[in-house]
């Protein structure tokens, strides 16, 4: 096993260039996250989480500084390289579940591997009724997106996200879109699958989700104000309601 932080981010700077304007939103950002680690990410809005988290999954790329993903920097790898990591090693939970309307809950779900030849047809099903299961959606298996709830589109999407094994789940706003009750659901089921082993880094402008986390990292114009283990964090539902 890799003795290396599974990300390590060294002295990022992103600007965004609009006219005449200059606009930094991120400025000499340093964070590390180990294997196991369950992190929230939080600030008030516009202060570079979103950035942040784009950056981490390599949907975009930093205008100064580096970024090593277990151990590997990832600036001199060409887009072909970075959506087969995206593809394997990243799992991405939106605001917006971004499901495709026209397919399946299980066709959904194994979107991610059908980018993986390795992986036979019956392999696929057996991880997608696996990843189902994880998040208590496999009795809705064959229903389309439109007839779901917002909390069980997230379900969903989480399971998509997870169906892979990525190395670190990434989660930007995932209660955003869901009403109360099932926002708690769905931070209920992320802890669940920390408990389960998995890694997460998750946005969040919720006082009472970051709590929730392992450990909060504060940003604050682009910087990192504060970083702390939650010692006062709850112990996650092992059975998640409705």
């Amino acid at each position: 096993m890799s003795t290396n932080p599974l990300i390590s981010i060294e002295g990022i700077r992103k600007i965004f260039y609009t006219d005449d304007i200059e606009t930094w939103a991120l400025n000499d950002f340093h964070l590390q996250i180990n294997q196991g680690e369950y992190v929230c990410i939080s600030g008030h809005s516009g202060c570079g989480k979103s950035t942040l988290l784009s950056i981490m999954g390599l949907l975009s790329s930093s205008t100064e500084g580096k970024y090593f993903l277990d151990g590997r920097e990832v600036a001199g790898l060409d887009q072909k390289q970075k959506a087969m990591i995206r593809n394997r090693e990243i799992g991405f939970v939106f605001q917006a579940f971004n499901l495709i309307a026209e397919m399946s809950v299980e066709e959904n779900v194994a979107l991610p591997l059908t980018y993986r030849n390795e992986i036979t047809r019956k392999e696929r099903k057996v991880m997608v009724d696996a990843a189902l299961e994880k998040v208590e959606m496999g009795h809705r298996k064959t229903h389309m997106p439109s007839q779901l709830s917002g909390g069980q589109q997230q379900r969903v999407a989480i399971a998509r996200a997870m169906v892979g094994s990525p190395r670190i789940l990434l989660a930007d706003e995932p209660t955003g879109n869901v009403d109360s009750k099932n926002a708690q659901n769905v931070m209920d089921l992320l802890g669940v699958l920390h408990q389960q082993g998995s890694t997460i880094c998750m946005v969040t402008h919720d006082p009472r989700f970051a709590a929730l986390a392992n450990r909060e990292v504060v940003l604050f114009d682009g910087k990192v104000v504060d970083d702390h283990v939650n010692t006062a964090r709850p112990v996650e539902k092992n059975i998640l309601a409705g």
